[in-house]
C-alpha cells in the first residue's frame, strides 16, 4: 500500500472493482478498500487456520494447500492480471533452486530475483510514474526477500560448515530441499503476501508442521517428563486484540491528519516561497509523521494476522506468559520516542533489517559490508531519485549524530535534571531530522526535493558536516566512551516497499553507509533486546499430538529444528563446539550499542549497578579489614588452642611433628633464618609462645579499633551513596 495524498481512483489499477460502491461510500480509493477487505478477511481466516486446521487435526499438506490458495486468491483480487508476476518470479527462482549447484545457488537466485524485481520497478515508473496506488511491486519485494533468504539458507545447509556460520545462519540453515508444495506455500501464504512481514523459511515450516510450539512453559516446572507430550499452546487473543486496536488508532490518526498535511503541497511554489523556515520544518516533520502512521497501521494489522494464525510465537517469558514477537516489523513507541537515529533505525522495518544483515553484511568482507548493504537496499526499493536523496542525507546525519553524541552527551550526565533535558532535546532533534531527511522519499521527485532543500538553505547538511569535520578539532569528546559508540551494531533498515513493508530506508541504508563501527559480530547481546531474545528452548511436540513423521532430527540440534537430512561432516563435529541457537529470536537478534538513556529499564539497571559498585567499594575500605582480622584471629586460635596435642591413631603425637604444637603465624623469622621449628630448642619454643600471646593481644586491640570505626560509618553512611 503506497501513500495516497488524495483518495482517488487510479486508471492504471488492475485489481477488482467489485467494491467501488463501498469505496465511494467511505471516501477511499478502490485499491485501499480491496487491501483492507483482504486483510480483514485474512484476520478471520487466520483464526480458522489455527483452530480447525490445527496441526494436531489435519496434515501439514492440507495446511500448506489452504495457505497458498488463499494467498493466490488475495493476490488476484488486489492486482488482477498483474498477479502473474506473483507466480512468475517464485516459479523461475524455484527452477533455479532445483537445478543449480548449492555452491552457487544463492548468487543465482539473488541475481534472478533482483533482476525480475527491478524490471517490474522500471515498468511501473514508465507507465504510472509517481503513482500512490496499490501495485504489484509491494508483494514482489516481499517475495524477493523470501526466495533469496531461502536460497542462502540452502547454501548454508548444504555447503558450509557449522563453525563458519553465524548463529543466525546456523539457525536458518536448510538441509532438506523444499518440495514444491512447501516452497510455494512459503512464498504465497495469505498471512504475509500483501504487507509482510518477512518470515524465514525454517520458522514458517515449523509453524505449519507444529514444531514451533513448546511442550510446557517454564513456569510449569512441576510437570513431569512423562507428561511432556501434552502441548500447551498459548492463546494469541490478547496480543491480537492489542495489535488490532493499535492498528485502528494509527489508521484514524493517518486519516485525520494526512489531508491536513498533504505531502504534495511541499512541491508547490506557494509553499516554498511564501512560508517561513520554521513552518517548512514543521510541515515536513508533520507530513512525514502522518505517512508513517499508515505504515504502522498496515504492519500492526499484518502482525496481528500472523499471530492469530499461531505464527510469531517465540516461547514463554520467565513468568510463563506467551511471547508473540518473532516477526514483529515495527516498535511504534520506541521509534517515535527514540533519542537518536540509531534507535530509530533499529525499531523500523525490522524484517528488512534482518534480511539485509543475513544476506549481505555478514557474508561479504568487512571493508565492503556497509557499501554493499546500502547498494542492495537502494536498488531493492526501485529507481525513484527521491529514494537516493534520502539515503544520502541519512548517511550524513547519522554520522553527524554519532559524532555529536560522543562530543556532547557525557556533559549532560552529571545530574538527573541534565540527563532528562538531554533526552528530551535529542528526542525533539531526532523528530526534526527525520522529517528533513525523509521527505524526498515520499515526494519521489528529484527537482522538487532539491528545491525544497535549497529553501532550507541545506542547513542540516551544513550542520552535519561541521559536526563531523570541524567540531572534533575544538571540542574534546568523551574519552571513556568507545570509539563511534563502540561495538554496538545498527540493524540496517530499508524503508518503504511498494506495499507497506518499507518506509524510511533513508535512515536505514544511510546507516549502512556510515555505521561501519556500529556493526559487529552477532555474539554480543543487546541489553535493550534481552527481554525478547532470551526465550526458552523450543521443544518438539510428540508424534501423537502432531501429524508429521516425515523429518529426522539432526543430532546436534534442539528438538524444534526441522532438519531431516544431516550432512556427514556434521556427524563428526563435537556438539559443544558451537551451540545452536535455541530459538528464532536468539538467531535473528541484532546486537547494537548500549544506550542507557534510551530505555527506562536500562536506566534502572545502570542506577542499580552504580549503587552496587559504591557499596562494594565501601565494604572494601571498611568491613573487609574487620573480616580479614577476624579470619586471621580465628586461624591462630585454631592453630594454637584447639589442636595443641592432637594425636593421630597409630602415629606419633602431632606435637612431635610440629615442635610441640602447630606452627604459629609469627614464626616466619625462624624459616627465614633456616631453622626448622621441629628441631628448635626449648627456649625458642617458649619465646614463640610469648610472641603468640603478644600477637593475640595485639590482634584483639586491632579488631576493637576497626570495629569502633566501621560500625558508626555503616550506620551513618550505609545509604549515603
Amino acid at each position: 500500500m503506497l501513500e495516497p495524498p488524495k483518495f482517488v481512483d487510479n486508471d492504471c489499477y488492475n485489481g477488482s472493482r467489485s467494491f467501488a460502491w463501498l469505496a465511494d461510500m467511505v471516501g477511499l480509493s478502490v485499491d485501499l478498500v480491496n487491501f483492507l477487505i483482504c486483510q480483514i478477511s485474512a484476520l478471520f481466516l487466520a483464526s480458522l487456520f489455527r483452530s480447525m486446521l490445527h496441526p494436531s487435526k489435519v496434515s501439514s499438506k492440507l495446511r500448506h494447500t489452504f495457505a497458498l490458495s488463499i494467498g493466490l486468491a488475495f493476490g488476484y483480487f488486489c492486482f488482477g492480471q498483474q498477479a502473474i508476476h506473483i507466480a512468475g518470479l517464485p516459479a523461475i527462482c524455484y527452477i533455479v533452486i532445483r537445478t543449480q549447484d548449492p555452491r552457487i545457488v544463492q548468487r543465482a537466485v539473488l541475481l534472478v530475483a533482483m533482476s525480475y524485481l527491478l524490471c517490474v520497478h522500471l515498468m511501473r515508473q514508465l507507465y504510472d510514474y509517481g503513482s500512490y496506488a496499490l501495485d504489484i511491486t509491494g508483494p514482489l519485494m516481499i517475495i524477493t526477500q523470501k526466495v533469496t533468504s531461502l536460497a542462502f539458507s540452502i547454501h548454508d545447509g548444504f555447503v558450509r560448515r557449522d563453525e563458519d556460520l553465524t548463529k543466525a545462519q546456523q539457525y536458518h540453515a536448510i538441509r532438506k530441499m523444499p518440495s514444491a508444495l512447501e516452497y510455494f506455500s512459503y512464498v504465497w501464504h495469505f498471512q504475509s503476501i500483501l504487507a509482510g512481514p518477512l518470515v524465514f523459511y525454517k520458522d514458517y515450516i515449523e509453524f505449519v508442521e507444529g514444531y514451533n510450539l513448546l511442550s510446557s512453559p517454564p513456569g510449569n516446572g512441576n510437570l513431569e517428563n512423562s507428561k511432556r507430550e501434552v502441548v500447551l499452546e498459548p492463546s494469541p487473543t490478547k496480543a491480537v486484540i492489542r495489535k488490532v486496536i493499535g492498528s485502528l488508532v494509527c489508521a484514524f490518526i493517518f486519516m485525520k491528519f494526512v489531508k491536513i498535511y498533504p505531502v504534495k503541497d511541499m512541491k508547490e511554489d506557494d509553499f516554498q516561497n511564501n512560508t517561513s523556515m520554521i513552518y517548512k520544518y514543521w510541515y515536513a516533520m508533520m507530513a512525514t509523521t502522518c505517512i508513517r502512521f499508515k505504515y504502522y497501521h498496515a504492519w500492526l494489522l499484518a502482525d496481528a494476522i500472523c499471530n492469530n494464525s499461531g505464527l510469531g510465537f517465540t516461547g514463554y517469558d520467565k513468568d510463563g506468559n506467551p511471547k508473540w514477537d518473532l516477526i514483529s516489523n515495527i516498535n511504534v513507541l520506541s521509534f517515535e520516542f527514540s533519542t537518536n537515529m540509531r534507535d530509530a533505525i533499529n525499531n523500523w522495518n525490522c524484517g528488512t533489517n534482518r534480511w539485509l544483515r543475513t544476506l549481505v553484511y555478514e557474508r561479504v568482507p568487512k571493508q565492503y559490508g556497509t557499501l554493499l548493504t546500502f547498494a542492495l537496499s537502494a536498488v531493492w526499493h526501485g529507481f525513484y531519485p527521491g529514494y537516493y536523496l534520502t539515503f544520502a542525507t541519512g548517511a550524513v546525519v547519522v554520522t553527524a549524530a554519532r559524532t555529536g553524541r560522543r562530543l556532547f552527551r557525557h556533559r549532560f550526565q552529571s545530574t538527573q535534571v541534565t540527563r532528562m533535558f538531554y533526552d528530551i532535546l535529542t528526542c525533539m532533534i531526532t523528530r526534526v531530522v527525520l522529517g528533513y531527511a525523509t521527505f524526498p522519499f515520499v515526494l519521489l521527485e528529484f527537482m522538487g526535493s532539491i528545491k525544497l532543500y535549497l529553501r532550507f538553505y541545506l542547513c542540516l547538511h551544513i550542520i552535519s558536516l561541521v559536526t563531523i569535520f570541524i567540531l572534533p578539532k575544538f571540542i574534546r569528546g568523551d574519552r571513556s566512551a568507545r570509539s563511534s559508540n563502540g561495538s554496538g551494531s545498527v540493524r540496517l533498515s530499508s524503508g518503504k516497499d511498494g506495499s507497506v513493508t518499507s518506509g524510511l530506508p533513508a535512515t536505514a541504508a544511510a546507516a549502512a553507509l556510515t555505521a561501519g563501527n556500529d556493526l559487529n559480530e552477532d555474539g554480543a547481546q543487546d541489553k535493550h533486546a534481552q527481554c525478547k531474545v532470551n526465550t526458552p528452548t523450543h521443544q518438539q511436540p510428540s508424534a501423537a499430538a502432531l501429524h508429521n513423521n516425515t523429518t529426522e532430527q539432526q543430532p546436534n540440534e534442539q528438538p524444534n529444528n526441522v532438519n531431516p537430512r544431516p550432512r556427514p561432516q556434521l556427524l563428526q563435529q563435537q556438539p559443544d563446539k558451537m551451540p545452536m541457537p535455541r530459538c528464532a529470536r536468539d538467531a535473528v537478534s541484532v546486537p547494537h550499542d548500549q544506550c542507557e538513556m534510551d530505555q527506562l529499564s536500562s536506566k534502572l539497571k545502570e542506577k542499580i549497578e552504580a549503587e552496587t559498585k559504591n557499596i562494594e567499594e565501601f565494604i572494601d575500605k571498611t568491613v573487609t579489614e574487620t573480616v580479614s582480622g577476624i579470619v586471621e584471629f580465628k586461624n591462630d586460635l585454631m592453630r594454637d588452642i584447639e589442636f595443641p596435642k592432637l594425636k593421630l591413631p597409630g602415629s606419633a603425637p602431632l606435637e612431635s611433628l610440629a615442635g610441640g604444637g602447630l606452627r604459629k603465624r609469627n614464626i616466619s623469622s625462624v624459616h627465614d633464618n633456616g631453622t626448622d621449628p621441629g628441631n628448635a630448642p626449648a627456649d625458642l619454643h617458649s619465646s614463640l609462645e610469648e610472641n603468640g600471646a603478644a600477637f593475640l593481644k595485639k590482634e584483639i586491640e586491632v579488631i576493637n579499633a576497626v570495629v569502633q570505626q566501621a560500625v558508626p560509618a555503616v550506620l551513618s553512611n550505609g545509604h549515603a551513596k
